[in-house]
This record gives structure tokens, C-alpha cells and sequence, in this order.
């Protein structure tokens, strides 16, 4: 399945409509994970929501989406809860209830793209601060509906999209059999920040250790290896490029299990070695890493991805694979308690992340090719460098943000050209040998 951004999505133009749930009551202040209370206090902002695009080609009456959607929501704690200023500064965290919902259409200006009339719809209802911060919009034609919903980044991550479109259909198909919609048994994400809060300290050789990498990027975290322009936050670029097909994929993951190590491990081999090749420095990189640490938590929906950092300086994939282990064992333990001495998490301009997605080892998927399913992402102004890839049966294909200088798309363009030069030569050298 494939990332992309919500420029680049191929819209039908049709009526816009979005499903409006009003906050009737704030009800009570619930724990806020350490990076949705970051996420939070960055301020109320568009360009922070994330969503998920699909297609029918059977018509949905309205009404039926409508009591589909109001279950989905029932089911999900986070999607019941909502971000509010208290006048001080610092948003809170509280569960909210609902009144009567109603579908509401959207104007598409003369001349306005549908993906621009979308954007405007996202960017003005799924905000940090807003009320609820999802959506769901539908656009429709005489082809069939085209769906997407979308959440501030706040209370999603990329698996709950997938749970979230699941439970759709699952209640979908109740009211189209003329009965209520199943409610699931789905933990809320606010008892998941509970339970990590309830958890022993981190032993005192991770806060050492994340005291040398902090200290190895100068007291901040890591930033792209070579020059950005500007250190201000810029118009991004956004780029997607296709690594390797599903033949290129398997002779990847063979490469990799010849040499000792995962398609990821051979992955961060080759970004070891371009950036050691182009900027002569180990790799150094920002690495989500997902917190559902236990099966319970599988059918939730909540942003359950905690930071982490990768450092590489040795391409060879089973000293890759060591370094995974030790970020994932960094980012194993609350990061509110061990990022305390900073202040919270030390940002820094051009901030450099990598993020890894197979969809193939979810426990909850999708058929993208019949339902022309799409993550899509919004459009930012940033200073730093995000690299997503996703792995599914069709392959890899990356996803790049950048801020669009020309210092950036000449330095950011080389690595990546550099990268998956690597990467495609690695599956070409195991389909001859």
C-alpha cells in the first residue's frame, strides 16, 4: 500500500461532503502519552493530520455510513477524546461526548483542484486542538464513492488507519443486514499511556546510553548528515520512489537472510554506506519505533509509536541488525522520564528521521489493489528530513520530506539516488549469484 501526499492523489470530482460530530460536553482529563502532550503543545496547527484513501465501486447511502462511522468511533477511546487549551498553555487530554452528527458539504472553489477543497477540509477539522480531530469525508460519483478519513497524528499511527477502515466495513456490513453494529472490545489508548506510566523505571544503563547519542549530536537529536539551506521551517518537498518491484523485494530479503540479516538490516546496511560515502559520518538517525508491546493492544487506535535512535557506522547487515536491537531496546521504555534532563525530546534543525513499515507482518490488513487503498499525508512547511518506507507484496517504495531549498534537493536528492542505487544492486547481485 502505497504513501503519498494529498497533492498527489488522483480525486474524481464530485460532491464533497464530511460527517460532523459536534462536542456536546468535556467529561474527564485522561493521561496524555509524552508525544501526544508534545504534539499537543507545539499549539493548534493545520498540516499535522494524517489519513487513508480508498474506493468502492458499490454506492453507500449516506445513512448507513453515517451509523458505520458513529460505531467505529464508539469503539475507539481516543477517537471519544480531544485536546483542550486550559488557558495556561498546556492542552489537556479529555474524554468528550457527542452530539447528534450531520453530513455537511464543502464548497470546491471555481478553479480549485479536489485535492486542494480536501486539503481544506483536513487542514481546518483534523488540528491538535480541534474537537473531535478526525474526519470522515466521501466523495461521490457515478463510479462509486471514494472515502478518506483522517485524524490529527495525535490519537493515529499508520496501523490504526488500517484497524480504523476494517472496523468500517465490519459495522458497514451490520447496518446494510439491518442490525446495530458490533461494538469491539478495543483497549483505549489512554490505558496504554497508563500502563507505560505504571512500568519500572528505565535501568540506568539506557539513560546512559541515550546521554552518549544526545551528546553525539551536539545535545539535540540527529540531523541530516549534509547541508539543508536555511535552518527555518521551508515549503516541503515531498518525493516517492519505487526501490524495488516484487521480484526486486524478494531477491532483497535473500541477499539479506545470505548475509545474516533481516530486508531492514540490509536496508540500514546500505544507508550506512551512502552516508558514510557522501557525508563521511556513521549514520545517525531519528527511529520510530511502535509500543504495542503486547497483543491486547492490536485492535486499538492511538499513536502507540515511541522515538528511538539508530546509530550505524559498520555496513556489514549483522552489525546492522545489532544496532536495530539496541534502538528497539532504547525505545522500549518511556521516553518522559528519560528525555526529564532536556526538558523533553532536544529538537534540533534538519532533524533526520527514518521509519520502517512492512506491512506484511500487521495482524490487520487491507486489499489496496481492490480498494485502491493510499496512506496520504499533509502538506508542512519543515526544516528536517523524513524518510518513510513501506514494504508490502508489491515491493518497497520510500516516501521523502525535505524543505524544498535548493541546498536540500541537490543533498537530499544525491542520497537518495545514492541509497537505492545500493539497495537495487544488492537485489541484483543475489538474482545472478
Amino acid at each position: 500500500m502505497r504513501l503519498t501526499h494529498v497533492s498527489y492523489l488522483n480525486l474524481p470530482f464530485g460532491p464533497l461532503h464530511s460527517y460532523e460530530l459536534p462536542v456536546a460536553a468535556l467529561g474527564r482529563a485522561l493521561p496524555a502519552s509524552f508525544d501526544q502532550a508534545r504534539h499537543a503543545g507545539l499549539g493548534d496547527r493545520s498540516g499535522s493530520w494524517m489519513g487513508i484513501t480508498f474506493r468502492l465501486t458499490a454506492q453507500v447511502d449516506r445513512d448507513d455510513l453515517a451509523e458505520a462511522w458513529q460505531a467505529v468511533v464508539a469503539t475507539h477511546g481516543t477517537l471519544q477524546t480531544a485536546f483542550v487549551n486550559d488557558g495556561a498553555g498546556t492542552p489537556t487530554l479529555h474524554e468528550v461526548s457527542f452530539g447528534p452528527g450531520n453530513w455537511v458539504e464543502h464548497e470546491v472553489a471555481p478553479g480549485q483542484t479536489m485535492n486542494g477543497a480536501l486539503q481544506d477540509v483536513l487542514d481546518a477539522h483534523c488540528r491538535p486542538l480541534s474537537g473531535p480531530s478526525h474526519r470522515l469525508c466521501v466523495i461521490e460519483t457515478a463510479d462509486g464513492p471514494t472515502f478518506v478519513i483522517a485524524s490529527d497524528h495525535t490519537h493515529v499511527d499508520m496501523w490504526s488507519m488500517l484497524v480504523i477502515v476494517r472496523d468500517l466495513f465490519d459495522a458497514l456490513a451490520d447496518v446494510r443486514a439491518g442490525q446495530r453494529p458490533t461494538r469491539k472490545d478495543a483497549p483505549a489508548f489512554a490505558d496504554h499511556t497508563q500502563a507505560l506510566r505504571d512500568r519500572p523505571a528505565a535501568p540506568a544503563e539506557i539513560h546512559e546510553r541515550w546521554r552518549e547519542l544526545i551528546a553525539a549530536g551536539n545535545g539535540g537529536m540527529p540531523a541530516f548528515p549534509l547541508p539543508l539551506g536555511e535552518p527555518t521551517p521551508q515549503p516541503e518537498r515531498v518525493v516517492v520512489r519505487d526501490v524495488l518491484d516484487h521480484g526486486g523485494l524478494a531477491a532483497f530479503s535473500d541477499a539479506a537472510r545470505q548475509r545474516g540479516g533481516s530486508a531492514l538490516a540490509l536496508t540500514i546496511s546500505a544507508m550506512t554506506s551512502t552516508t558514510r560515502a557522501l557525508a563521511g559520518v556513521p549514520l545517525r538517525t531519528l527511529f520510530p519505533v511502535h509500543s504495542r508491546y503486547e497483543d491486547r493492544w492490536h485492535d486499538s487506535v492511538g499513536w502507540f509509536i515511541t522515538n528511538s535512535i539508530l546509530e550505524s557506522d559498520d555496513a556489514d547487515p549483522a552489525a546492522c541488525s545489532a544496532a536495530i536491537k539496541e534502538s528497539l531496546r532504547l525505545g522500549s521504555h518511556p521516553l518522559e522520564e528519560i528525555m526529564a534532563p532536556w526538558g523533553g525530546m532536544p529538537e534540533v534543525p534538519g532533524m533526520f528521521a527514518v521509519s520502517w513499515l512492512d506491512m506484511r507482518r500487521l495482524p490487520v490488513s487491507l486489499d489496496p489493489q481492490a480498494l485502491d487503498a493510499q496512506y496520504i499525508g499533509a502538506g508542512i512547511r519543515t526544516d528536517g528530513v523524513m524518510i518513510w518506507f513501506i514494504t508490502d507484496h508489491a515491493g518497497i517504495h520510500l516516501r521523502c520530506r525535505f524543505p524544498d531549498t535548493p541546498e536540500a534537493r541537490k543533498n537530499v536528492g544525491a542520497w537518495l539516488d545514492d541509497l537505492v542505487a545500493r539497495m537495487r544492486s544488492a537485489a541484483t547481485v543475489a538474482v545472478s549469484a
